[in-house]
Order: C-alpha cells, then structure tokens, then sequence
C-alpha cells in the first residue's frame, strides 16, 4: 500500500458575528490566517495545506491573500462546510483529511504531528488504517485536554464521504465532523489526550478579548512564529493575568449554527 495523502483543509471566512473579519486581522503584522497557514505547514506529516474559503463575495479578500500569498485556495459553500471540505479534499485528492479552522494562530505544529501519527497507527494486513477518525478534542463525555486553539481533527477520505453523503443534521454539516463522534458505535474514534489536562485555557480567537490574548502572546516572542504551545504554557505560568483578558468568554457548543441561515457554517 502506498503511503497516505494527508491534507490539511483549513476553514476560513470573513462572516464571524462576534469579531468580523477576525481571520484577516493583524497579529503582530501578519493577518491571523497567515499565522495559521505558516504554523500548520510545519508539521511534518503533512504532504499539502490548503486554505478552504466560501464564494461570498465577502471572501474574495482571503482568496486574494492566498495568490498573493501562494496559499492553494479553494472556494465552496458558505454554509455547507462539511461539502466545502469534501470537494477541497477531492480536489487535493487526499486520503487523509486534517481539519483545521483559521481563528487559531497559536495552532501547534507537533500537536498536529501528534494527532496525525496517532491517527495512522499501525495498518493491519490489507493496509486499512486502525482509526476512522482522531481528534484532540471531543463534546462530553470525551472532553478535551489540549488548549482550546490546538484543536486538531483528522479523517480518513472514506469517512468524510460517508459523512458527505449521510450527514442530514444542520450542525453536522456545519462543524464538519459531528457525524463521527455522535455514532461512536459506528466509526473507530480515537481520542488524543494530554496529561495533565490544560483543556480550560483558551487559545482561539473569537472576540476582541481573545485577539488581546493573541496579541500578547505574540508580543512575547518577537519576530517568532515558530514557538510552541509548551512555551506558551510557560509563558501562562509566569503571567497569570494572561489568562484572566478572556476567562469570562463563552466557548460555543459544537451543535450551535449560524442563525442567519440555518443552513449551517
């Protein structure tokens, strides 16, 4: 059997209710989504990143970022996010699939490695891969242990086929990999932990008090992008306060959907 095909598929668009246009913002003088891309393309086991934006025309500013970036950029449904990452990851054609979403630019390229590697495992004798799906995050009763902003999911394509063709359930389509956890039954689910559990610190970017955070991180490691997630630890350590800029953030439940359109995204 050939090697896999691993894929990251970023998800990025202008329409954040809560901070508009978040993933173009600056941190410390590169947009957030430029952080992302430049972090994720650092680990190891992946073979392509691509960027994966809507065909609002709201996002025609990512995609110009992305040529003149050179990011490979695809562009699919707003609001049907789980399609938009299918026909990204037919395109690229993958056989392994790694979500990642734009509003965490302190995303960890060893965490990826990490969860990417554990997903592989060892394959049996045909060849199939222990694990349908992996991630590092989970809803209850999983939970999560990693940092909120390290979040990292990984598929093979079949699985994401099978998603793409079954998944009716608005929130499904909208968080792209619901379909697998909610039928534990149903797909070999592998939860990737760390001890001990850090998983109440929050690394996103979802309100002007997270980009605050952010952008101090940033500030403590001048003209880096390459420091990791256990220097940041540190950092938290040395600088409680850090913590405190978005402790009274709420962090959305994965079945909430966009209101606009109840459609999903």
């Amino acid at each position: 059997m050939s090697d896999p095909r691993i894929v990251a598929v970023i998800q990025a668009r202008s329409a954040s209710k809560r901070l508009p246009d978040k993933v173009l913002l600056d941190i410390a003088g590169q947009p957030m989504l430029v952080r992302v891309f430049e972090r994720t393309r650092k680990a190891r086991s992946l073979d392509r990143v691509v960027i994966a934006t809507t065909t609002n025309p709201k996002d025609s500013a990512i995609e110009a970022l992305c040529r003149q970036r050179g990011y490979p950029c695809y562009r699919g449904s707003e609001h049907d996010v789980l399609d938009r990452y299918y026909q990204a990851a037919l395109a690229e054609q993958a056989s392994v699939v790694v979500r990642i979403t734009a509003d965490c630019p302190v995303i960890d390229a060893q965490v990826i490695d990490h969860t990417v590697n554990s997903f592989l495992g060892e394959p049996d004798a045909s060849g199939r891969m222990p694990f349908d799906f992996a991630a590092n995050r989970l809803p209850p009763p999983w939970g999560r242990s990693y940092p909120i902003g390290l979040d990292t999911e990984v598929c093979s394509f079949e699985a994401l086929e099978t998603a793409w063709r079954e998944a009716e359930l608005t929130h499904q389509r909208e968080h792209v990999m619901p379909f697998f956890y909610e039928q534990p039954e149903r797909f070999r689910i592998l939860h990737v932990t760390h001890d001990p559990d850090y998983g109440a610190l929050r690394w996103t970017v979802d309100t002007p008090e997270d980009l605050q955070v952010m952008r101090q991180i940033y500030a403590h490691f001048p003209g880096r992008d390459d420091f990791g997630w256990l220097e940041i630890l540190d950092l938290f350590k040395t600088h409680p306060e850090l913590a405190q800029i978005n402790a009274l953030v709420r962090h959305k439940n994965y079945t909430e959907v966009d209101t606009d359109t109840l459609n999903t995204d």
